[in-house]
């Protein structure tokens, strides 16, 4: 049974599932306005393997990533470029499908798209409204989290430092809202800028909206599992969680978020501060299995650090399963069912908070037994180890490439 650190509780609770043997997650996609940083591969890659291992469990997933194709930072890219704002938001989404491709990342279950869902975004404001739970001014339409009695409850901080600290998004300004914190639900759009119709005027969706609204709509009220990076925790989450809360709508029962992927100076990478390493130049560079690699010897949660050395090192140790597979399927081995007693240790290692650095030492301990296994000649215990590498590797995403592939 999978236990998961849990935001809210900040502990390793068990995931419970709404229906039993299907779990539904809703995972916050990508804003398509450049191309992806190393943290957008970290998040993808995190939460690929969660999903690969509870199917290698047996359990049927539908995982829902969101893209983001309308918002501030698309629409200032196409005024400095003087491009139109879903030509940049087509090809961004191409390169970002792209290097998830060459990562191995299977593709979302759904991956709707903001620009779909505005007449529902509409709708749900509306319910807002009309629940004195958001309001009108002159730039847009705002939440009252006022009307959110236990607002913070994913950042664990009290009002004054979470506006201190609101991320990459803006939570601060217009002078006539209610409350500092209170933040946009619809923008009025500026000559020229896309817009939608509402009854509160032309305009388009604040970001906070679209993903509550999405997963509310895919996967139901109560679903199992909202996933992304730890920067997301708030303000986004929280104002996501916000906005159903207010509605009287039970959101997402369990909350998990990744660490950073920092520099070699510790600094977060992200688009935002300048120091972007390029995704796209690295599965260019490298074997993109390398990046899974690093990323499977770092618990989840950690901030890993991205640099020329670990990468060569994972490289090293990529080849160094490269060449067990090479060695394993070039050997006479009798077919032989993968041993039990490793893959049961992979899955305590596993259920516990996805344990991937100890379910990676378990695969080279078993590497290195096989090894002995068939230097000895003892093939069926070699068969039976090195299928249990296999299947491992299959549960983690990762694919090992004998000389023949």
């Amino acid at each position: 049974m999978l236990h998961l650190y849990d935001t809210v509780t900040r502990d390793v609770r068990e995931l419970k599932m709404r229906e039993p043997g299907k779990l539904g997650i809703y995972l916050c996609g990508p804003t398509v306005y450049g191309p992806p940083h190393l943290g957008h591969g970290r998040a993808t890659l995190v939460y690929d393997i969660l999903r690969r291992y509870m199917e290698w469990c047996g359990v049927r997933v539908r995982l829902v990533s969101n893209i983001t194709d309308i918002d501030d930072k698309i629409i200032d890219r196409a005024n400095r470029e003087n491009r139109p704002w879903t030509e940049i938001t087509h090809k961004c989404e191409t390169v970002w499908f792209e290097a998830m491709n060459a990562l191995g990342v299977l593709r979302p279950t759904d991956v709707p798209h903001a620009t779909e869902y505005v007449e529902q975004m509409v709708q749900m404001i509306g319910e807002l409204m009309a629940g004195d739970s958001a309001y009108a001014t002159d730039d847009g339409v705002y939440l009252d989290i006022s009307s959110v009695p236990d607002y913070g409850l994913l950042a664990h901080q009290n009002l004054d430092d979470m506006l201190s600290g609101g991320g990459d998004r803006e939570v601060l300004g217009a002078a006539q809202k209610r409350h500092p914190a209170d933040f946009a639900l619809w923008k009025f759009s500026k000559p020229s800028e896309p817009s939608w119709p509402s009854p509160w005027g032309e305009g388009r969706p604040g970001w906070h909206s679209e993903c509550v609204v999405m997963s509310l709509q895919l996967l139901g009220e109560g679903f199992d599992l909202h996933c992304g990076g730890a920067d997301l925790r708030f303000p986004h989450h929280e104002n996501e969680r916000a906005q159903a809360v207010a509605l009287g709508k039970t959101f997402a029962q369990h909350w998990m978020h990744n660490g950073f992927v920092v520099d070699i100076e510790g600094e977060k990478m992200s688009k935002s501060l300048g120091n972007v390493t390029n995704l796209v130049d690295l599965v260019q560079h490298y074997d993109p299995r390398a990046y899974r690699m690093l990323l499977l010897q770092t618990h989840y949660r950690s901030p890993v650090k991205v640099g020329q050395d670990n990468i060569d090192s994972s490289v090293k140790s990529l080849a160094n399963l490269d060449g067990f597979a090479d060695r394993m399927a070039k050997a006479d081995l009798p077919t032989k069912s993968a041993d039990t007693e490793v893959l049961a240790k992979f899955r305590e290692v596993m259920d516990n908070d996805i344990d991937t650095p100890n379910a990676m030492a378990i695969i080279f301990d078993t590497v290195r037994r096989a090894n002995i296994a068939i230097e000895s000649g003892d093939t069926e215990v070699c068969a039976e180890l090195a299928t249990a590498v296999h299947e491992m590797c299959n549960a983690l995403g990762l694919v090992l490439r004998s000389g023949d592939d």
